[in-house]
């Protein structure tokens, strides 16, 4: 067999395999609404779409089951959507006392149920950021499961991106479309028509101009995407474990492998639409050397590569958030600030910093991975977005107390007891004891005085003889 026909076998080989997998992928998908609805709201100032998910997992899949979690008494607004896309609602009522992580228990509980009775189940897709589900990712791969995430990067835990099998930020799922605009009303627009100039409300004097920005109806689109040249690291390792592999890096080898190192790779952060389109960015970036055609591509690295500066890494982005928050402790320890305040204060103080050349395209994706190293802390608030605080790193625990030296109690000098025979502080030269006879002392029982009377032992009565 020739070296060509052995290629050959070998991408057929390789499509086969990726077809086959592919037909195997049975998903599972369950909802946390409540977390992924605040989340999706606070950072991206959008209202959560379930039907977008849903057609990014069936990119990946055929889905199988659908369940959302939430109470949903007080989401009616979310429930045509789920009707819409057939996902079925489960309800959580909280007890008096709350039920802070019901949702979350119930969900876990009904995932590893249907991967114990449900053999042909062999995917799941949990849509949340919480890092709660950490230990059901771990307990799904145990058995073999495959697991995606869905949540935003700016507030899905940076640990669990990169213990799941693959995690799909939300951001990448928007689309590049403006927003659009509400028409003014009628009397407007027919002034418009005729030339003139809406009227606008007066303004007082130092007021200060409305942040559409920071609203949360106004919807923000897909972040700016970032350098080609940070994804060169991941992908250069990847070709290097296919090589090692001898394996051929193909479109799918590769990103599967790129997958296999970093789970939160994501073709749509660098400006592609897909990954053929982010290998096309690369070949013409002169990165990487590519051969075929017709989708069957032969990704190869190259013998020298450009001159690029060294990649900083997210930790060397932690120093310059670190001090601008010590900077403005007074005012982040009594109220937090908004992340807008966040970003103000950063461009005053270090002007040169920018989060994009660490590979986040935005502030609130840092702002997640510093709060996953201690350095901030971050809450969503309906009104303000989200509002950032110091993290446990600004408040350290207190050291234990000392030990107490044990108290040494010091015997006091009481009377001593006198020992005949043995020197003392009234006798220190005491006579010597005088030798003993068979047990008995030699000294003379002393004689009693005159006059007394000294009684003696009565004996016993002897009987007389006959």
């Amino acid at each position: 067999m020739s070296l060509n026909d052995a290629l050959q076998d070998n991408r057929e080989e390789s499509d086969r395999v990726e077809k086959h997998n592919m037909q195997e992928k049975h998903i599972a998908v369950f909802v946390d609404y409540d977390n992924i609805e605040i989340g999706v709201k606070s950072t991206l100032q959008r209202e959560f779409s379930v039907g977008v998910v849903l057609d990014a997992l069936k990119e990946r899949g055929h889905i199988v089951a659908k369940f959302a979690y939430a109470n949903w008494g007080r989401q009616e607004h979310a429930t045509r959507q789920m009707a819409e896309n057939a996902v079925q609602m489960v309800q959580r009522i909280p007890s008096p006392r709350g039920d802070k992580n019901g949702a979350d228990i119930n969900l876990a509980l009904d995932a590893l149920e249907m991967a114990f009775t449900h053999g042909h189940v062999n995917a799941f897709a949990i849509v949340s950021g919480d890092s709660d589900f950490i230990p059901l990712v771990n307990k799904l791969k145990e058995y073999g499961k495959t697991v995606f995430i869905v949540g935003g990067k700016a507030f899905t835990s940076t640990i669990l991106q990169q213990n799941c099998h693959e995690f799909i930020s939300y951001e990448s799922l928007l689309d590049d479309m403006p927003a659009p605009r509400e028409r003014p009303p009628r009397s407007e627009r027919d002034r418009g028509e005729r030339g003139e100039r809406p009227a606008r409300e007066p303004r007082e004097e130092g007021a200060a101009a409305p942040q559409s920005q920071n609203l949360p109806q106004e919807k923000r689109q897909r972040p700016a995407p970032l350098d080609l040249a940070q994804a060169l690291p991941l992908v250069e390792r990847a070709l290097e474990v296919l090589e090692r592999r001898a394996v051929q890096p193909q479109l799918g080898l590769l990103k599967s492998t790129m997958l296999q190192l970093s789970p939160a790779f994501n073709e749509r952060a660098y400006g592609a639409r897909s990954f053929s389109e982010f290998v096309e960015k690369l070949k013409a970036s002169d990165f990487v050397k590519v051969t075929g055609s017709g989708g069957r591509y032969i990704i190869e690295r190259k013998s020298t590569m450009p001159n690029q500066p060294p990649m900083l890494k997210p930790e060397d982005a932690l120093p310059a958030v670190r001090d601008v928050l010590e900077t403005h402790r007074l005012d982040l320890e009594d109220t937090g600030a908004s992340i807008a305040t966040l970003e103000e204060w950063i461009r005053e103080e270090v002007p040169s910093f920018d989060w994009k050349r660490f590979g986040f395209q935005e502030l609130a994706e840092l702002l997640n991975f510093a709060q996953d190293r201690g350095v901030a802390r971050t809450e969503p608030s309906e009104a303000h977005g989200l509002m950032v605080y110091l993290g446990a790193e600004f408040y350290p625990p207190a050291a234990p107390p000392e030990p107490e030296p044990e108290e040494i109690l010091e015997e006091e000098d009481g009377p001593q007891p006198i020992v005949k025979g043995q020197p003392s502080f009234l006798e220190p030269h005491p006579k010597p004891e005088p030798p003993t006879r068979g047990g008995r002392s030699t000294t003379k029982r002393a004689r009693p005085a005159a006059g007394t009377a000294t009684k003696r032992p009565r004996r016993a009565p002897t009987k007389k003889r006959t």
